[in-house]
């Protein structure tokens, strides 16, 4: 049974429904996001939008950033869906392949889910290291990328001495600087022909193929000699 607390007003009766509290505010949240920026949510905003009394949110959230971390568990969520879902069109036995599908997924979520991308992107506006649901599926993305380099490299895609943590890195770096340059709007500036969806993808290709080739040429030198 709710208590009068949960319950609340009977404002928004559309909005908050028994037992789904907490989707309700985060759904309130990210529509406050969406319409003023992350700086205007507070829990009692979100609390008036769901269609509660102001006190009732405060027993799951206790404060905005907890509120804002609940959004990136729910973004992180969907990442990680749309990553796998990205993976699972791709020839699983080639790792260069599933490598990059890792990146194209995440860029063909972050572009269209630009607020949900913002909460998880900002370490400034969340308690990421609170929340063992985001530490642990931030991990498993990072562990599957050493993965499939290290597979790569058993396979002779990479060069023996290449060093896995900073390629990850960079490779992180560069989906991200993709994603937030699409969605802040850079890409009429640096690329107008194509869409900025489709020019990220293509970019992301070029990286993945660079570092392949480039990998296979520093191991087999004499390839790369006689191909010149």
């Amino acid at each position: 049974m709710t208590s009068p607390t949960d319950s609340g007003d009977a404002a928004n009766p559309k909005r908050y429904h028994h037992g789904n509290l907490v989707e309700a505010l985060i759904a309130a949240t990210v529509e406050i996001i969406e319409e003023r920026g992350a700086e205007h949510v507070s829990v009692r905003e979100a609390a008036k939008r769901a269609g509660v009394s102001p006190g009732a949110p405060f027993r799951h959230f206790r404060s905005k950033t907890a509120l804002l971390t609940a959004v990136a568990e729910q973004a992180m969520n969907r990442l990680t869906k749309a990553v796998a879902d990205a993976q699972s069109k791709v020839d699983s036995a080639d790792p260069i392949v599933a490598f990059e599908a890792i990146g194209q997924g995440y860029l063909e979520w972050a572009i269209s889910n630009p607020t949900h991308f913002q909460i998880i992107s900002s370490r400034t506006l969340i308690d990421f290291d609170a929340s063992d649901s985001l530490r642990d599926q931030n991990e498993a993305v990072r562990r599957k990328m050493i993965d499939l380099l290290t597979q790569a490299q058993q396979q002779g895609r990479l060069a023996p001495d290449t060093d896995f943590d900073h390629l990850v890195l960079a490779a992180r770096a560069f989906v991200y600087g993709l994603a937030r340059m699409a969605i802040d709007g850079h890409f009429p500036e640096w690329h107008p022909s194509e869409p900025p969806s489709l020019a990220a993808r293509r970019a992301l290709h070029l990286f993945m193929s660079r570092i392949s080739s480039k990998a296979q040429s520093q191991a087999h030198p004499e390839v790369a000699t006689r191909d010149r």
